[in-house]
């Protein structure tokens, strides 16, 4: 019978409490939405008599959930796609390509990825405004591909980095162009890079709410984190309604999680281990 390394525990013991902090909030946010009002008010953290669907119906029904899921799946998945094909290009030419002023390039996006949205915020709805791109779609995925680019494209050029130029040599010394290069060699190599990030990007554009509250003023326009926002404000007495609305929220981004988990740990591993 093997022994069980005191080392293991250590790192054990901590991943499980981690886990344990990641899952709870979910799990209590479930039972919370499956209460009565009564029943959150007598004891908040006791388990729920039964399995109350109303108020996930009433959470959908009351503010329009399926527009505002509409909205959030358009808006983040073009902004996602806008930001890998940017941040991939920006990635291989910074890491790949030999051209004066490519560190400092890199730099101003690294500096870029430390400055706050609150920061730019009031600019950039004045730029937005003279643009008449204020509550509209295109506007939204403009600005989130602005406010993410940097991040996307430090984590494509770092990856890059790690691609020996030979390859890219080689394939220039073959005939391919730059863009032959990118098509061919750097798409495919890069793909757990691009994976890893673009999950990134659509939890940093799922879960945001101050860039769609400046920009999508209108009710018809606001994406699901938003709405989920104005449910709290019309039932701030009814906590059970509210999780609710946060449990739907919170669904899709579960699901891709747990459908995509092997390709995510894949990516992750292949960014820190590769070269």
């Amino acid at each position: 019978m093997s022994r069980v390394r005191p080392g293991r525990w250590l790192l054990a013991l901590p991943m499980a409490l981690l886990a344990l902090a990641t899952i709870y909030p979910l799990v209590f946010t479930a039972n919370v939405a499956m209460k009565t009002r009564r029943e959150y008010v007598l004891d908040r953290f006791s388990l729920a008599d039964a399995l109350r669907w109303e108020n996930v119906a009433t959470a959908w029904n009351t503010v329009d959930m399926a527009r505002y899921l509409a909205n959030s799946v358009g808006t983040v998945t073009a902004s996602v796609v806008l930001l890998l094909l940017f941040g991939s290009m920006a990635g291989f030419a910074l890491s790949q390509l030999r051209f004066r002023g490519s560190s400092v390039l890199f730099l101003g996006c690294l500096a870029a990825v430390f400055v706050p949205f609150q920061v730019i915020m009031v600019p950039l709805n004045r730029i937005m405004a003279d643009a008449g791109l204020v509550d509209t779609y295109p506007g939204l995925v403009l600005a989130y591909v602005a406010q993410f680019l940097p991040f996307t494209i430090y984590l494509m050029t770092s990856y890059y980095r790690t691609i020996p130029t030979e390859i890219v040599d080689a394939a220039r010394i073959d005939g391919n162009s730059v863009y032959g290069v990118y098509r061919r060699i750097m798409l495919p190599l890069g793909t757990p890079a691009l994976l890893s990030v673009g999950i990134l990007d659509a939890l940093f554009c799922w879960n945001d709410v101050l860039i769609a509250l400046l920009l999508m003023p209108s009710a018809e326009h606001r994406t699901l984190m938003v709405g989920v926002t104005s449910l709290r404000g019309q039932y701030s007495a009814d906590i059970p309604t509210f999780a609710s609305g946060v449990l739907i929220a919170a669904i899709p981004v579960l699901v891709v999680y747990l459908l995509l988990q092997r390709q995510i740990a894949d990516g992750v591993a292949a960014g820190s281990t590769k070269g």
